[in-house]
């Protein structure tokens, strides 16, 4: 196992001489772009409150204006920061190669960089539908200024019911699509293809399995994180960085020398 601050001659080669690249992330990878993380966004107004108060369907059902104002502001939180350094990486990457990019953030700034997302494992912010129906919600629904406790949801044209984020909560099931479509990116990788992992902790099933299920295919696993994960003894490859730092660096090393 490779493992150092310096991008590795043998990291930027392997994802030079792989066909296929398969990316994972996860909450490391917009972090730098300022979007908090789950907990991160229980500051102030929303700081005494445990996340399974907040994004279970049962608290939904109880109280659908107290859980919307706080998706209603992680989704001001999230318009109001921009795709860092690391996205816009992975979007010129995938120019140069063939990348399918699977991530565990509910956030757009994958997209917002240039990159088609095959799978939001753990849905999205924005994809808002129906709680009632699940007819989608299109229309950019009225986001608070400043935190608010309570707010009142936005009303689905189809049925008239409350419309909710399109995030996991817990006791959901994840979309059974995302997860069709990450393993079928896995079950596609052969020896000498890429299973890069950035910014995530290795803690998150079925997420979490993933880099061992593309190990098994005979890829080459490569960790882009500034700290040890549950996942990092099982990389061939460990580059202890930021997603912002590292992946410039490593998609000009391939650039340079496409082979």
């Amino acid at each position: 196992m490779t493992q150092t601050a310096d991008l590795p001659r043998a990291v930027a080669a392997a994802v030079r001489d792989a066909r296929r690249i398969l990316v994972l992330t996860g909450a490391g990878m917009s972090a730098e772009s300022g979007v908090p993380t789950f907990r991160d966004a229980q500051t102030g107004l929303w700081e005494a409150f445990d996340p399974s108060q907040l994004a279970t369907p049962q608290a939904w059902r109880d109280d659908p204006p107290f859980v919307w104002a706080w998706y209603a502001w992680r989704i001001k939180l999230v318009r109001d920061v921009e795709p860092n350094a690391g996205h816009r990486a992975l979007a010129d990457l995938a120019a140069l190669r063939e990348v399918t990019v699977v991530t565990q953030n509910v956030d757009d700034l994958h997209e917002r960089a240039g990159s088609e997302v095959a799978a939001h494992l753990h849905g999205a912010l924005t994809e808002l539908r129906c709680a009632d129906c699940h007819t989608q919600y299109d229309d950019a629904p009225a986001l608070p200024d400043e935190p608010v406790e309570r707010l009142a949801p936005e009303t689905c044209a189809a049925c008239g019911g409350d419309v909710r984020p399109g995030v996991v909560w817990f006791g959901e099931m994840l979309p059974e699509e995302a997860v069709r479509t990450t393993e079928d990116a896995i079950e596609a990788l052969a020896p000498g293809d890429v299973c890069l992992v950035v910014g995530t902790s290795g803690i998150v099933f079925p997420a979490a399995g993933y880099p061992a299920m593309a190990l098994a295919k005979g890829a080459t696993v490569i960790e882009v994180n500034p700290v040890e994960t549950d996942i990092s003894d099982m990389c061939h490859h460990v580059v202890r960085g930021t997603a912002a730092n590292v992946l410039p660096e490593l998609v000009g090393a391939v650039a340079d020398d496409p082979g």
